[in-house]
């Protein structure tokens, strides 16, 4: 007896087969490039927080020094200004005038 549902080798069920399995293997190709190419990517941002992240805390820790300098600056000023400076304000606030009218002129 024939079994009808066995199909000869190189008959048309094994052409559409290896169609099917010639575009699978291109799809897989199309993805993995598309995954490496992604992978890529997120290392190039991880990257790049990195890098903000470094310029965020040393700007973080500029801002500090400059707050402290500022505090310091504010307490000599206070110091002089209860010391009766006051001449030696007038005197400062003057060449603070002066600078900037320099500097704009």
């Amino acid at each position: 007896m024939h079994n009808r549902s066995s199909r000869p080798s190189g008959g048309p069920f094994h052409t559409d087969q290896s169609i099917l399995e010639r575009q699978n293997d291109e799809r897989i190709s199309e993805l993995s490039n598309t995954v490496n190419h992604l992978k890529s990517l997120t290392i190039e941002i991880g990257n790049e927080v990195r890098d903000q992240n470094s310029m965020l805390d040393d700007m973080g820790g500029g801002f500090a020094n400059a707050q402290a300098l500022i505090g310091k600056t504010m307490g000599r000023i206070g110091d002089m200004l209860s010391s009766g400076g006051g001449r030696h304000m007038l005197v400062m606030v003057g060449f603070v005038v002066g600078v900037v009218i320099f500097l704009y002129w």
